[in-house]
């Protein structure tokens, strides 16, 4: 069945490559749409991927809050009153606050503060994606870090010992980071102090409480009983977190509806291109197929002929289109915009490139199963 089928293919080379170079566009913009957005989702919730890993497993925030970019200020006592409560091992305030950076080149840039207590530093930066200086050099007055690809973005002259400006404040870069890209923003770390004097943030307010577990302790039943014991916050699973702000962010900027829809739109097309050439195809070998029923194929052994056509389509397409992908997510990494093809991605492409290409060749099966025998000798 292969070796036939392949011979159907290398007799019309023409369509045959028309129909390869279709999937392989369809394959490639929905994988480019689909990686774009898997890394804007990942920096959507980049606050809580670029904590330090022992920060905790509950986020404590205001309680109107959905969305861990979009937070209110809570009162800085419940850092100690919320490790009161049974199953609650330690408490760490992180303080979020909004400000404006002047740049060397004139131009001014809106960041965002993270600072959290030194010398453990919860709120981040990891220290996996620390590039240049050293962690504790964040406990001194007035520094901060600045990220690699929004300096390279913003102002390359801005690196490890460069002097800025914070809301009219002198603030040194102490620390460079790699990878801890913010959604619509910058982040910059620093300590909590450094935090609240540059960010203009009241001292007796913090916008976040991770807590910290004691062994054994069940986070939904301590997350339920921080919810119950105070009013005007919310405790949640971190995860839980993460999904939230995902969710909200593409439902109120639209994003999800936008990535959406190109997906559908290059599906649809690349499925009434691929099953409009195979059709044509299928027309110009039309007495070939007729002479197979005519010997005694049957139509089931017609449509399998021609379904396997489909899938070597499909997987010459699909490692053509991959081929590019690679080499797009290369370039992009220069540009700070990290591409994963991970596992689950790939076998979401894969199908969707074999629904594309088997799905259009019920085009030609239609045509296929309405053919008389007979007629090929008319």
């Amino acid at each position: 069945m292969f070796r036939t089928a392949f011979q159907f293919i290398r007799y019309d080379r023409a369509k045959s490559i028309g129909i390869i170079v279709g999937i392989v566009i369809s394959t490639f913009l929905i994988g480019q749409q689909l990686a774009t957005l898997q890394f804007l989702t990942r920096i959507m919730v980049g606050l809580m991927d670029n904590t330090n890993p022992k920060a905790g497993e509950i986020w404590v925030i205001d309680n109107s809050a959905e969305n861990v970019d979009v937070l209110a200020q809570i009162d800085n006592r419940l850092v100690r009153e919320i490790k009161s409560i049974d199953g609650v091992a330690q408490t760490y305030p992180i303080v979020i606050a909004k400000a404006k950076m002047m740049l060397k080149n004139g131009k001014s840039s809106a960041v965002t503060l993270v600072g959290s207590e030194a010398p453990l530093f919860m709120g981040g930066p990891n220290p996996t994606k620390i590039a240049h200086g050293n962690l504790s050099d964040l406990a001194n007055s007035g520094m901060v870090s600045v990220e690699y690809f929004d300096a390279k973005n913003l102002d390359p002259s801005l690196q490890v010992g460069t002097k800025v400006e914070v809301n009219g404040h002198s603030a040194i870069i102490k620390l460079g980071t790699q990878n801890t890209q913010a959604f619509a923003t910058h982040y910059m770390y620093t300590n909590i102090d450094n935090a609240r004097f540059l960010g203009n943030f009241p001292l007796n307010k913090v916008s976040i409480i991770t807590v910290k577990l004691k062994d054994g302790a069940d986070i939904r039943q301590v997350t339920d009983r921080i919810n119950r014991t105070f009013s005007g916050i919310r405790a949640w699973d971190i995860e839980e977190l993460k999904r939230s702000t995902v969710r909200n962010i593409l439902i109120t900027t639209n994003m999800g509806i936008t990535f959406g829809t190109l997906v559908i739109f290059a599906v649809i097309t690349g499925f009434f291109i691929i099953g409009l050439t195979m059709y044509s195809s299928v027309l110009d070998r039309i007495n070939d197929y007729g002479t197979l029923k005519a010997i005694g194929a049957r139509n089931k052994y017609v449509r399998k002929l021609i379904l396997t056509q489909a899938v070597i389509f499909a997987l010459t397409g699909f490692l053509l289109a991959m081929m590019l992908l690679m080499g797009m997510k290369q370039g992009m990494a220069n540009a700070g915009l990290i591409l994963d093809f991970n596992p689950p991605l790939l076998g979401i492409l894969l199908f969707i490139t074999l629904l594309i290409s088997v799905g259009g060749s019920l085009f030609a099966i239609g045509k296929i199963n309405k053919l008389e025998p007979a007629s090929v000798f008319r």
